[in-house]
């Protein structure tokens, strides 16, 4: 498969290590950003392959994992509302608020439907102009220009059934709250390849520089991951804070600004908690006043949601790099993919559900 299979040989990733084995000369802690990194290097083994002075941590980049329980729980309560059709990506569905999930209010008799695009919700909605259709719109940059151009096609056909309950997160708010925490472990970055494809990676050089880390754009396959770690350790081992760009067949510096212009021209900035973490400033979107009438949060009475989270989910620590899925009491036990506690082990992308699906749970007790 063109622009896979090429970034998958044995041999060229096996001489991007001994690379990096020939120059790391100290410990070093780097942070990959996305969750779909996280999957690709627990997968394919390549936290197994590096040197020991490399510890790779996992970023919060699993837009599943982040979304607040405060507005799953409010997607529960739409979904449970009569006349309501609730829309969204399959991986939500399973996704636990504080009581239950998507699956269950569904299973209970609520309209709770799988879509593959936005634009699927809004063809739904002129397909039922008597019931509301709720978007259940989550995700990172990478989501956004679609979500901007449902709410666009909605205004235009002149839709009044169709709204979003927006959760639209960015990473650089992230970036900032993780290195500003005195917490914090993370000394190099690997920047996410498809967030940074419509976003560019303009705003990771100030950060770079403010906070004296390197950030490399890389992809998702092993020799793309692996070029990016060598890049992060050739950039800390010569002690320079910059943003770099090792994913160059899909990414350039300034974006994709037509879907810039869009997500501007339908969203502003605003505070967002991120679950497990807290309230990130400026870290998210919400719909301009212009696309107020499209707001699920106002349209429907869901303001007085009180979430309860799991007491024994280390989800938040996890995606801020401070500990690992094993270093959790409830991992593999109390807390599975039948039955999570946390998003991170739902989701397709989560760390937790990574370790559990690839068996690093039996390698760690044996290292142990």
């Amino acid at each position: 498969m063109k622009y896979v299979t090429e970034y998958r040989g044995a041999d060229l990733v096996r001489g991007i290590l001994t690379q990096i084995r020939e120059t790391i000369t100290q410990p070093w802690v780097i942070m990959e950003i996305c969750g779909g990194q996280t999957h690709a290097i627990v997968r394919h083994g390549l936290d197994q392959l590096l040197p020991e002075e490399i510890e790779l941590v996992h970023g919060p980049g699993c837009p599943v994992c982040v979304t607040s329980l405060e507005l799953i729980d409010k997607a529960l309560a739409i979904a449970s509302m009569p006349n309501v059709i609730l829309t969204s990506y399959g991986d939500m569905l399973r996704v636990p608020g504080s009581g239950r999930d998507l699956f269950s209010v569904r299973a209970s008799g609520g309209d709770v439907r799988v879509v593959y695009s936005p634009l699927d919700a809004v063809r739904i909605a002129q397909e039922n102009p008597d019931r509301e259709v709720v978007f259940f719109a989550i995700g990172f940059e990478t989501t956004a220009p679609p979500n901007a151009m449902a709410v666009v096609q909605a205004k235009a056909l002149g839709l009044e059934n169709f709204s979003m309950l927006v959760s639209h997160v960015r990473v650089p708010p992230a970036m900032h709250a993780i290195l500003g925490s005195p917490r914090n472990r993370v000394q190099g970055f690997l920047a996410a390849g498809h967030v940074c494809a419509v976003m560019g990676y303009w705003e990771y050089g100030p950060i770079a520089e403010q906070y004296g880390v390197p950030i490399v754009v890389t992809g998702f396959e092993p020799v793309d991951i692996a070029r990016g770690i060598l890049h992060v350790v050739r950039l800390l081992e010569n002690d320079q804070a910059v943003a770099e760009n090792a994913y160059k067949r899909a990414v350039t510096l300034e974006g994709n600004r037509p879907a810039q212009e869009l997500i501007q021209r339908v969203f502003e900035s605003c505070d967002r908690k991120w679950r497990g973490i807290g309230m990130i400033p400026q870290s998210g979107w919400r719909l301009r006043p212009e696309f107020s009438a499209f707001d699920a949060e106002t349209r429907f009475d869901v303001q007085a949601i009180q979430p309860r989270e799991s007491p024994l989910c280390i989800a938040g620590e996890i995606l801020q790099g401070l500990k690992k899925p094993f270093d959790c009491t409830a991992f593999g036990n109390q807390c599975t993919p039948e039955s999570p506690l946390g998003a991170t082990m739902v989701s397709s992308e989560g760390a937790c559900a990574a370790y559990y699906r690839y068996g690093r749970i039996e390698i760690e007790a044996e290292a142990r």
